[in-house]
């Protein structure tokens, strides 16, 4: 099923489940006008997608990290887990349900090789996952902050941008553990 035209996705956004079933065609629209504002509950619910291959020491400082900053922002968050066979990838998935019992609203998925492999396969197969309109990728080896994450959201969120990047190469920015 495509969507409408009116609702493509442009470039770094992506609304709605069905984006991956659109025509080259319809995804080749660009949108005119302001960012589509999200409905009211919309600009509080994020999905959060985590590539990793051996970050079992990370995963859980991680989330719990995330979830504390995303909770005192009012944000209600998923956290997608997309696991590249790695030496830990048993230990990741026990991590990633043991957090989820406790929860933490967790998903894994254990990607085997047939399925691809590399950073950009695993984030465009998390965002296909995503249960939330808006996205934000980031690193599982804690060198994005996840108490950086409602801020870098905020924007989107609000619908005063359609994409934002979280870069320790601007005024303001860092690597967060100077």
């Amino acid at each position: 099923q495509a969507l409408a035209p009116a609702q493509a996705p442009s470039p770094g956004v992506r609304r709605g489940a069905p984006w991956r079933r659109a025509s080259p065609e319809l995804m080749a629209t660009r949108r005119k006008g302001p960012p589509t504002k999200l409905s009211s509950d919309a600009k509080k619910e994020l999905s959060v997608v985590v590539p990793t291959y051996n970050e079992t020491e990370n995963l859980r400082p991680l989330c719990e990290r995330l979830f504390a900053a995303c909770k005192a922002a009012g944000l209600t968050i998923e956290l997608v887990v997309v696991d590249d066979e790695s030496e830990g990838s048993e230990e990741t998935e026990k991590i990633a349900k043991a957090l989820a019992s406790e929860g933490y609203a967790v998903r894994i998925h254990c990607r085997k090789k047939a399925e691809g492999r590399g950073l950009s396969s695993a984030v465009l197969l998390g965002f296909g996952m995503a249960k939330y309109a808006t996205l934000l990728c980031m690193d599982a080896d804690l060198q994005h902050e996840p108490e950086s994450v409602p801020d870098v959201a905020k924007p989107v969120l609000e619908g005063s941008a359609e994409f934002a990047i979280g870069s320790r190469h601007v005024e303001g920015g860092g690597l967060g553990f100077e």
